[in-house]
């Protein structure tokens, strides 16, 4: 049988494009996309990019403040959302223009509109055109959700913050993910007045509770109001803002209501049961290691397969997927030691276990320091960074690392690839420090703070 297609991806952000340019140009397959919002997906239109930026942005105060204290003659005022909106929309849609134009460079048909399948060799798309397609890869990622209560449709989520006309004065952010507590410093350092609920006990669940402890007391001790322990009950509109009624009955007053409370896989209306494809209790596709779905024609790679939710991972899965699929080499992803970062302030850098993670493994021990860095401390605020090594007791090796600091998540990139590596405790010992440089505790801690 003849198809239109050798692959047709639905969705345009980075797992799909990646995979759709990979198949056309190294593979050569005759490749369609579609996608029904816009070219790049999360992360570039409405994720890390533009989230990225304003963090940027969020730091400068700091900064200004500390540069007068280092001597310079500056002047810090109030931050201008009109001026940054417009750039930011000129980044976001350059951004669009060059993966567009990576697709079209590389023979991929594109189609703005949603697409969903028919059965496991056709899609239709919301134009009314239906192909036929030898492989389907669902791409479709992620989006945000707000639970129903009373008012929970006055409430928005991370997608419109990037959207807003105008920078709310108060803010109500709920959920102690990293979504929620970036935007919980971003917003408080760009000069919102941000009140964080969290239900839990502490933030960041699923991190190293260490960790999660020391980022939680930054962010209070930067004026972060935030409660634990704390959820929603009502939203209700008012002349003077949203007043939001607490499960603690405290009532309270903002301008905007932020729900990050978790993502959900974007399989809704996709026609995945007309085409027989399995699904999980979240909505999210089952696939085995090589992407596949228990249709074999149809794959699926991203968020959408909720297994690492991670844009680097939804990469590697749609290059694994055209070596497997297009050029005859069976690859799995490697889901493993994935090193990831939250852009709080100051930033979290983890690879690998956290602590009660490595405690289920056998004896560890756990290397541990927090201290003031050098150019903060001279400017006389009184942030501390925390660095940690878990390590295996009888093989030695490095079974996490974890950092709260500036720029960790650039020292994590580099200490991921050690690990990932297999590296030792005596091999980041024998490793000469560079010197001044926060990063140098990662190779100067000899003694364990104890093992357990």
């Amino acid at each position: 049988m003849a198809f239109d297609f050798d692959l047709f991806v639905i969705g345009g952000g980075s797992g799909g494009v990646r995979a759709a340019r990979l198949a056309a140009s190294e593979g050569g397959a005759k490749v369609g996309l579609a996608e029904e919002y816009r070219m790049g997906g999360t992360c570039v239109i409405r994720g890390c990019v533009p989230k990225k930026l304003m963090v940027f942005a969020s730091a400068f105060k700091d900064q200004i403040e500390d540069a007068a204290s280092y001597g310079w003659d500056v002047n810090s005022g109030p931050f201008d959302w009109q001026v940054f909106r417009p750039k930011l929309r000129a980044e976001l849609d350059r951004l669009e223009k060059a993966y567009r134009n990576t697709l079209k460079n590389n023979t991929v048909q594109t189609f703005d509109a949603r697409a969903e399948l028919v059965d496991p060799h056709r899609v239709r798309l919301s134009t009314g055109e239906e192909f036929t397609c030898k492989h389907i890869l669902v791409a479709t990622g992620g989006r945000p959700f707000v639970p129903e209560f009373p008012g929970s449709d006055l409430a928005i989520t991370s997608n419109e913050i990037f959207l807003w006309e105008e920078l709310p004065k108060r803010v109500l952010i709920v959920g102690g993910g990293f979504i929620a507590c970036e935007f919980a410093c971003i917003l408080h350092g760009l000069g919102v007045e941000v009140t964080q609920f969290y239900r839990g006990a502490q933030i960041l669940r699923g991190f190293d509770d260490e960790a999660r402890g020391h980022i939680a007391a930054s962010m209070e001790d930067r004026g972060i109001n935030l409660r634990l322990g704390e959820n929603v009950e009502t939203i209700t509109k008012k002349d003077d803002g949203l007043h939001v009624r607490s499960t603690s009955a405290n009532d309270g007053v903002f301008d905007a209501v932020i729900y990050a409370t978790g993502r959900v896989p974007n399989t809704e209306n996709l026609g995945l049961e007309e085409a027989g494809v399995e699904t999980g209790n979240k909505g999210e596709i089952l696939v085995d290691d090589y992407s596949q779905t228990n249709v074999p024609s149809v794959f699926a790679v991203g968020d959408v397969t909720d297994r690492i939710n991670l844009t680097p991972v939804a990469i590697r899965e749609g290059a694994a997927f055209v070596e497997t699929v297009f050029k005859g080499n069976p690859t799995k992803p490697d889901h493993d030691l994935v090193a990831s970062a939250v852009f709080t302030q100051p930033e979290f850098g983890t690879v690998g276990m956290t602590e009660e993670e490595a405690r289920e493994t056998g004896t560890i021990e756990v290397y541990c320091t927090s201290f003031r860095p050098m150019q903060t401390l001279f400017a006389g605020r009184e942030d501390k960074v925390f660095m940690k090594l878990l390590v295996a007791q009888e093989s030695r090796k490095v079974l996490g690392c974890h950092i709260v600091a500036p720029m960790a998540g650039e020292m994590i990139q580099l200490a991921g690839i050690a690990i990932k590596m297999g590296a030792t405790k005596e091999d980041f010992d024998r490793t000469c420090a560079v010197h001044p440089v926060m990063a140098e505790e990662l190779v100067t801690m000899k003694s364990p703070t104890r093992v357990v």
